[in-house]
């Protein structure tokens, strides 16, 4: 058994090892043998996992809201403000340094096939172990400080992943847009932590929980607080109206969008809420608006994964549809049932994004739905893998997903009558309907691409990509195997109780921290089965759709849909993402960017700046010029004005008109006789 110190010392080494995987690949990592970049890469995090999975265990076998502090140093410490680099393991940070570090991992092995043949494979890696590092100081930062610096942390590397590529301009802006848009939410949570810190004192997530107990913290500050947040949330884990930057992402390599952008960076803003859940609980004007806006950025990116052809943006619209039903369970106070969530997703969506890259590596690059097809016989592990996340994440039963999303439309429905009637009051069954109905358009989306990838007839790609279609290395399939095991039985960790199962993870292990789930009194045992059936036909309908549609190659419904009005053009206008960018493009950056450009740089920069600047160097010149004159080094020219000075000084000396020295007065005979 370990000793507190042991485990304080465990801790630290925890998001440690990543950062010493990226120094040290990313200083000499081009010098050192492929294998042990890679050695070191993956070792690190399979370290921390192990790590991770040891503190985790004593925790479980600890009392009921016992909490493990590693503090290294002290930070910042000015006046009231005493920021410690102190890392927490508690049954929050648990799940998600377990979700973090296994994950990581596999993403890390699946990398080395697929990027195997990469110039800048060290570079790759010591941006991935940084990503690491980074995710998880935000996950272990005991205070708010620390986890924003974790925040940032990952906000750089998804520039810096996202722009792996750099010398392709396309990917090069994917990158910047992914980092000005995060800026926008980072804003709101500096302006937050501002605010606290004037009411309490302090940002320790202890102190802020304790203060929000005793009534420190209004009602007011706390509504304003969360909204702002809600803010870096709707950022960092791409809710409306900042969700433009993730779909854009998918321009760096697939396994960076696995990690990244499906089971980890994303889900932060969801963290985020339920860490600060205590506050949320006493502003509820906040929590309606989560729930409202995670119902309408599930819908809404619903539709538009329902017209995408290139089958890692159907991924990308589906990781923000997806978000936006974590946000749903948080808005209504279901914050374990939201993490519920954030696990099978990281489970079922990792898989379907390796799953892709493994299409794609077997395609030569190819990432246009349209030119597949038939790949079910040349990638049978890829396809199956692929298969049953996709039966997971479509809520099919007894999968992992069917479990997490039909906790999350269930407290969403009986949230009109919970411990929060009086503010979900009508809003209850809309944000069901709107989750069911995003559901259905999920189970369509995601059907749709397992037919044109892996049926629909023969490859439509050339000859010379066809022929070459191959399943992919054990290096990448056992991620897979291992991503689809895991939607399968993940779904057993917070089974619905009306099936028969323990809702182990929202009643037991996060109750300390999230508390218990604000559900109505009484017995709705029949009412819970009525809305399971419900939603669940609403999947199984977009199944059938998508069956219709495109379980053959050539459909005349198809030729229906896509050749006439109106489905053509609403076809089209889905297909152009409802025209979000170019609306947000009109709006705000051709509009930034002329004031930017008459008012800042025209007007400011050029105008008054460089006239100041430029006045001062011509006030300097005009200095220098008179002084060139006595310091030419003409020996002559020095005589010449020596002579000149000097004659000047004795003519002031010898002029008639240079004043004269007082005489005294002659005596006159009067002034005698006077005497």
């Amino acid at each position: 058994m370990l000793t507190p110190k042991d485990l304080e010392s465990l801790i630290a080494l925890i998001p440690i090892l990543p950062l010493v995987g990226a120094i040290i690949n990313g200083m000499w990592g081009h010098r050192l043998p492929q294998r042990l970049v890679t050695i070191v890469a993956c070792g690190s995090v399979l370290a921390s996992f192990v790590l991770s999975a040891i503190v985790v265990g004593h925790l479980a076998q600890s009392a009921e809201g016992t909490r493990y502090v590693s503090t290294l140093y002290t930070w910042m410490a000015s006046g009231n403000l005493n920021v410690d680099i102190s890392f927490v393991v508690d049954r929050l940070s648990a799940v998600m340094i377990l979700v973090i570090t296994g994950i990581g991992f596999l993403i890390h092995v699946y990398s080395t096939g697929y990027m195997s043949h990469e110039p800048a494979y060290a570079r790759y890696f010591a941006y991935l172990n940084l990503f690491c590092f980074a995710m998880l100081c935000l996950v272990l930062g005991s205070s708010l400080p620390l986890l924003f610096l974790g925040w940032e942390g990952v906000g750089l590397c998804s520039y810096l992943l996202i722009g792996f590529w750099y010398t392709d301009i396309e990917k090069a802006q994917a990158g910047k847009k992914a980092f000005v848009v995060n800026r926008i939410g980072d804003f709101g949570v500096l302006i937050a932590m501002a605010l606290l810190l004037r009411t309490t004192g302090s940002l320790d997530f202890e102190t802020l929980r304790t203060a929000a107990a005793g009534g420190l913290i209004t009602t007011t500050v706390a509504t304003a607080a969360a909204l702002l947040l809600f803010l870096g949330a709707t950022g960092k884990s791409a809710q409306l109206p900042l969700y433009v930057w993730l779909p854009d992402a998918m321009a760096g390599p697939t396994p960076v969008s696995a990690l990244i952008h499906a089971a980890t960076m994303v889900t932060a803003g969801v963290y985020l809420v339920a860490r600060t859940g205590f506050i949320y609980s006493l502003a509820p004007i906040a929590m309606l608006t989560v729930a409202v806006v995670g119902a309408a950025t599930a819908l809404f990116a619903a539709t538009i994964g329902t017209a995408q052809y290139d089958i890692k943006k159907v991924l990308a619209y589906s990781t923000v549809s997806q978000l936006g039903f974590m946000f749903i369970a948080a808005g209504v106070g279901a914050y374990a049932i939201a993490l519920f969530h954030v696990i099978t997703h990281a489970f079922f969506k990792a898989c379907l994004f390796l799953g892709s890259g493994s299409v794609i590596h077997g395609m030569s690059g190819e990432q246009d739905m349209r030119q597949m097809g038939g790949l079910a016989r040349k990638m049978p592990i890829t396809f199956a893998t692929f298969f049953i996340a996709t039966l997971a994440i479509t809520g099919f039963p007894l999968l992992s997903g069917f479990a997490s999303k039909d906790l999350i439309l269930w407290n969403a429905f009986i949230s009109s009558e919970g411990h929060y009637a009086s503010t979900f009051h009508g809003v209850g069954f809309w944000l069901w309907l709107m989750g069911a109905i995003a559901a259905g358009f999920t189970a369509f989306y995601m059907w749709r691409l397992v037919f044109m990838t892996f049926f629909s007839g023969p490859i439509r790609a050339s000859h010379e990509v066809a022929h070459h279609v191959h399943e992919s290395p054990k290096s990448m399939t056992f991620p897979l195997i291992v991503l689809a095991t895991l939607s399968v039985i993940g779904g057993a960790l917070c089974w619905p109780a009306v099936l028969g199962g323990h809702e182990w993870l929202a009643e037991s292990w996060l109750l300390p921290i999230t508390g218990h789930l604000p559900t109505p009194e009484g017995h709705h045992e029949k009412l819970e089965w009525t809305l399971m059936a419900c939603s669940t036909g609403i999947a199984f309908l977009g199944f059938a759709i998508a069956f219709a549609l495109y379980a053959r190659r050539i459909h005349p419904m198809l030729n229906r849909l896509v050749s006439e009005a109106p489905f053509r053009d609403l076809f089209v206008l889905v297909n152009n993402k409802w025209h979000i960018d170019e609306l947000y493009d009109t709006l705000v950056v051709k509009p930034l960017g002329w004031v930017s450009r008459i008012v800042f740089y025209e007007g400011m920069d050029r105008r008054v700046i460089d006239g100041l600047v430029n006045l001062v160097g011509w006030f300097g010149r005009s200095i220098g010029f008179v002084g060139q004159l006595f310091q030419s080094g003409n020996v002559q020219r020095y005589l010449a004005i020596f002579a000149l000075a000097l004659a000047l000084l004795l003519y002031g000396w010898l002029s008639p008109s240079a004043p004269q020295a007082e005489q005294p007065a002659a005596e006159t005979p009067t002034s005698i006789q006077a005497r």
